[in-house]
This record gives C-alpha cells, sequence and structure tokens, in this order.
C-alpha cells in the first residue's frame, strides 16, 4: 500500500474529515498524472473515504457524486483480472456494493429526493439485503403507503433481529395482529429469562395501532412497576401520547411532565407535551419552554412544534404560524404542527387556509378527533352549519361516540335553533358516560340559560364546581346569580373565579356589571360570554384568544432574541 493511502485512512479513522478530503483530492490528481502512484483498488477506496467525509460534514450532494463515481470504479475493478477481492480483510466492508448504496440512499434522503432513496436501494438483489438495507426499505415502503412491501422487508429484519423493536412497532401499524408479530419473536429461539415484558409491549402497541388507547394505557401501566419498567423515559411518553389521543389531558400531562423529568433533555415527546400545555392552559409552564427550545442543538420537527405551541398559548400567532410551518418543512407529514397551524389560522379567522390543513391532517389520520374538530370549527367559522354539521356526522360515526365527539356535534347543533334539542340529548348522553367532561358542561349550561331554566343551570354549574373548581365555572355561576339579582352569591363566586386567575377577562367585566347597574344584566351579553370560552381553548371558533396583533407588537423586545435564534437554525437546516 502506498504511504499516502496510509496517510488518508489514518486521517480518516482520527475523525480529520475535512482534511481527508483535502489530502485526497491532491492524491487524485496526481494519480491521475501518474498512473502508477495508486493501485486501481487503492483508488476506490480513497473515493469511498473521500465520500464518506463529504457525508460527515452534511455536504450530501458531493458525497452522493462521490459515491456514484466509486460504484463506476468498482464496477470496472470487477472486470480486472484478481481484482475482485480486497487486499486486505479490514477493508471489505468499504468495498462492499451494497454498503455504497446504502450510503447514496442516505444522501438522496437527506436531499429529500426520497423516490430516488427508494430506487437504489431496491436495486439491491434481495439475496444481499442486511437487516439495516431492509429497515430502510420497510420505513420508505411504509411512507410512499407500499403496505405489502414494507410488512415484507420488517418481517426479514425481525427474523434476523427480534429484539428490533422499532420493526415490530412498523408492522403492528401497518395492521399485522400482534400474535403474528409475537410469534416471528418467539420463533427465533431468544434465550431470555422473562418474556412477560416483550408480550404486554407487544399487546399494548396493538391496541395503540387498533386506537384502543384506555386498553393500551392499561397494559402499559402494568409496565410501570418496581419490578418491571418503572419510570422508563419511552413507557411514560407512550403512556402520555394514549392519553393525549385519548383527550384525557389531566394524565397525559402527568406522564408527560415525569419523563421529561427523568430525561430533560430529548425531544421525543416534546411536542405532545407542548400540546397538552396549550389545551389546558398552563402558560407559565410553556413560557419556561421559549428559552429551552431555542437553547437546544438539535432542530427537530418537535422542538419546532412545541415552540410553535408555547408561541400559540402566548397569544403569539404570526411567530407562531411560522414556526409551525418550519416544523412541517422539516416534516412534512408530521400531523401535530399541520394541526397546529390549522387552528392558527383559524384564531387569525384564515379559515379557508386552516380548512387545508384540516383536511391534510384528516387524510394521513383519519382518526385524529382534532382534524376532526378543526374542520367544523373551520366551517362554522364560515357560517356554512350544514357543512360543519356533516363534518361532526361523520366524526361521530368514525370515532364513536366518546364524550368529546357528542360534545363536538352538539357544539355544532347549537348554531341552529331548530336542532338544539339533538344539541341538548347529546349533551347529556356526553355526561352519562364521564359527568366530570367540562366542555359538555359549559353548553348544556347555555342551552339551560337559553331555556330561562336558571335553576337547572345553577345546580349543574355547582355540583361540577365542588367536584373540579375553575375559573370558568365560578365565573359562569357569578353570572347566573347576577341574572336573578342575589349580588351577594354572584360576589361571592366571582371573588373564587379570581382567586384562581386574577386576570380573567369576562370576571372582571361581570363584576363590573354587578357594581355599576343593579338591574338584571343583558342575557345576550351573557349568552356572548359563555360561547366564547371553554377549558379546551379549541372549542369555539375563533374564540378563546384576543387579537394579537397589538399584543404582538407590545411584546417585541421580549421574544425578538429567542426568535432570532429559530429563524437563524431554521435557514442553516
Amino acid at each position: 500500500m502506498s504511504g499516502l493511502f496510509d496517510q488518508i485512512q489514518h486521517l480518516y479513522d482520527q475523525s480529520l474529515y475535512s482534511n481527508v478530503i483535502s489530502l485526497a483530492n491532491l492524491v487524485l490528481s496526481l494519480n491521475d498524472h501518474n498512473y502508477n502512484l495508486l493501485p486501481s483498488s487503492t483508488k476506490f477506496l480513497v473515493y469511498v473515504y473521500c465520500a464518506n467525509s463529504y457525508f460527515y460534514l452534511g455536504k450530501y450532494r458531493r458525497a452522493e457524486s462521490l459515491y456514484k463515481e466509486s460504484l463506476q470504479l468498482r464496477k470496472c475493478l470487477l472486470k480486472l483480472k484478481g481484482a475482485t477481492k480486497p487486499n486486505q480483510e479490514g477493508q471489505k466492508e468499504l468495498a462492499s456494493d451494497v454498503d455504497i448504496k446504502y450510503q447514496i440512499h442516505l444522501c438522496l434522503v437527506k436531499l429529500k429526493n426520497s423516490q430516488e432513496a427508494l430506487q437504489v436501494l431496491q436495486s439491491i438483489p434481495g439475496k444481499q439485503r442486511t437487516p439495516k438495507i431492509n429497515m430502510a426499505l420497510a420505513k420508505m415502503f411504509q411512507e410512499q403507503g407500499m403496505e405489502r412491501s414494507a410488512i415484507a422487508s420488517y418481517k426479514e429484519v425481525l427474523r434476523e433481529c427480534p429484539l428490533a423493536l422499532e420493526a415490530a412497532e412498523g408492522l403492528l401499524a401497518l395492521g399485522v395482529k400482534g400474535i403474528e408479530v409475537n410469534s416471528i419473536i418467539m420463533g427465533c429461539n431468544l434465550n431470555l429469562q422473562n418474556f412477560d415484558w416483550l408480550n404486554a409491549w407487544i399487546k399494548a402497541h396493538a391496541h395503540i395501532n387498533s386506537r384502543e388507547y384506555n386498553h393500551a394505557v392499561t397494559t402499559l401501566r402494568s409496565l410501570d412497576n418496581v419490578n418491571c419498567l418503572i419510570d422508563n423515559h419511552n413507557l411514560l411518553v407512550t403512556m402520555g401520547e394514549c392519553y393525549y389521543y385519548a383527550g384525557d389531558y389531566k394524565n397525559a400531562l402527568m406522564c408527560l411532565r415525569r419523563a421529561r423529568i427523568i430525561e430533560p433533555d430529548t425531544t421525543r415527546g416534546l411536542d405532545i407535551y407542548a400540546a397538552v400545555l396549550q389545551r389546558t392552559e398552563h402558560v407559565k409552564e410553556l413560557e419556561k419552554l421559549i428559552p429551552f427550545v431555542s437553547s437546544m442543538s438539535e432542530c427537530s420537527t418537535e422542538s419546532y412544534t412545541a415552540m410553535a405551541y408555547a408561541l400559540f398559548g402566548l397569544h403569539k400567532l404570526n411567530k407562531a404560524n411560522t414556526i409551525a410551518n418550519q416544523a412541517i418543512a422539516i416534516a412534512p407529514n408530521n400531523v401535530e404542527a399541520i394541526i397546529l397551524r390549522g387552528n392558527v389560522l383559524i384564531e387569525q379567522k384564515k379559515y379557508q387556509d386552516a380548512l387545508h390543513h384540516f383536511r391534510q391532517a384528516l387524510q394521513l389520520k383519519p382518526h385524529r378527533y382534532e382534524a376532526h374538530k378543526g374542520l367544523a370549527d373551520c366551517f362554522v367559522g364560515m357560517h356554512r352549519l350544514r357543512e360543519a354539521s356533516n363534518i361532526a356526522s361523520s366524526a361521530y360515526k368514525q370515532l364513536g361516540p366518546t364524550p368529546r365527539v357528542l360534545t363536538l356535534y352538539a357544539s355544532v347543533l347549537m348554531k341552529d335553533p331548530v336542532t338544539v334539542g339533538k344539541a341538548k340529548n347529546l349533551l347529556e348522553k356526553a355526561l352519562t358516560q364521564e359527568e366530570t367532561y367540562l366542555p359538555a358542561v359549559y353548553y348544556l349550561a347555555e342551552i339551560y340559560e337559553q331555556e330561562m331554566n336558571l335553576e337547572a343551570a345553577i345546580e349543574l354549574l355547582k355540583k361540577q364546581a365542588e367536584v373540579q373548581p375553575t375559573c370558568k365555572l365560578h365565573q359562569m355561576l357569578g353570572d347566573l346569580w347576577a341574572r336573578i339579582h342575589n349580588a351577594e352569591k354572584a360576589l361571592d363566586h366571582y371573588a373564587i373565579a379570581l382567586n384562581i386567575d386574577p386576570g380573567d377577562r369576562r370576571v372582571l367585566e361581570g363584576m363590573h356589571r354587578l357594581e355599576s347597574t343593579s338591574n338584571t344584566m343583558d342575557s345576550s351579553s351573557y349568552y356572548m360570554a359563555v360561547g366564547e370560552e371553554h377549558t379546551d381553548p379549541t372549542y369555539e371558533v375563533g374564540e378563546g384568544l384576543p387579537d394579537t396583533d397589538n399584543d404582538e407588537a407590545a411584546d417585541e423586545s421580549e421574544t425578538e432574541a429567542v426568535w432570532s435564534d429559530m429563524d437563524l437554525e431554521a435557514n442553516s437546516q
């Protein structure tokens, strides 16, 4: 071997990639004028080292070009007598045609040319495909909707690597039964003493992919104990995601908080954590996310989505919209970011643009409740009630009569005086299933108020306030007592509401009305107050968040540094 090649190899082994490139370029130029400088097989290896160095430095276009040149050189080498085998055992892996094609695929993925990346992998004969190749093929097949091919590739991975859990998850996500996945794994005769945790893990993920989130949580909770997987970050995040998809934000937040305490620097679950904080109006925790995310060196789609949710929760709509768009640019199929951007556009009253995003989310994940709700909200905001009703009815049929789906359907039917009775029945049915579901409580109290059944409205709200006191409940009770001229009880409830949220605008307005006049407050203003706010800030179209144009201008200096950092990181991507 040439001494020059030994130096290139030494630089490469020391990860001095820019130095490898500099020396290799000079050596290859010298070799062009002196063919005896490097043997052909050595020249091939120099090309591979140089291509790998460009790849590690993030220069994927140049790396791809050199990998392709090395493949052409390898074909020429194979035609030469005696050049079919590398001279040294340690060079076999580098000389592999399969590995070079895999690297070309990685370059093309980085360059967002997924179709050509798939074609490169498919050009590798089936018998030469390693688990690494089959795993990459399976993911690309799955992304492009080629389900049968994806299933076949995932199964090949599991047969050689039975504890490749991501491959097992891929099979379950594609509809393969948990029993079949379990049989593939167990058929490999693994020598492990305890398989109970693995069986439970497969069972839980089978429930998740069947959208049986309550059953999944029950199984996962059985693993979260001192004898098994207590305080495991991935387990807690998965549990949090199940609760979130089922609409149980309280338990989702508990699990995700635990996960973040255990591994505070990881991005997995960060977007869902921010989404739950925004939906439960934990503004202070959202504020803490902004400096944390902006200090992260990893600009992932999860971190951008989390930042966008934080800005959305702080009423920075324009910036939230931009950051959410950057999250989508990194991962076009990021449903969470797509739904978030749709909700931001609704708050900006850009209903037509929001429609596009929710339709895309529904196409990607037809069983996501938020996509159905977003479409209904858009049509309500555009005063197209029939279409909104059709969307809500479709959600009812597709997702089932869960409390939040029943409440969504009722919220649309309430807009039409003809169908208020049906809405009332749906809300009562929702509360029969889950009597503490506050959005249904708020809407039903509003219907009672419209029917002038004030006693029923007060009784309904009082019952909930005893179990789960919220600012909204006491604000509504204060308004109701004020309507029936009981100023003392009205002020009591307003005081409790202010104790929960000292800055609540509706409570302050109610107290001001009570103090400024002894007459009964105008019922129409009450209807407006009730309709504007709910526990889930997405429940009413275009309401729940104030106009932010002036707010953003006032707070510009406060967030400009963070915004600049995120913008620079996005550009570097």
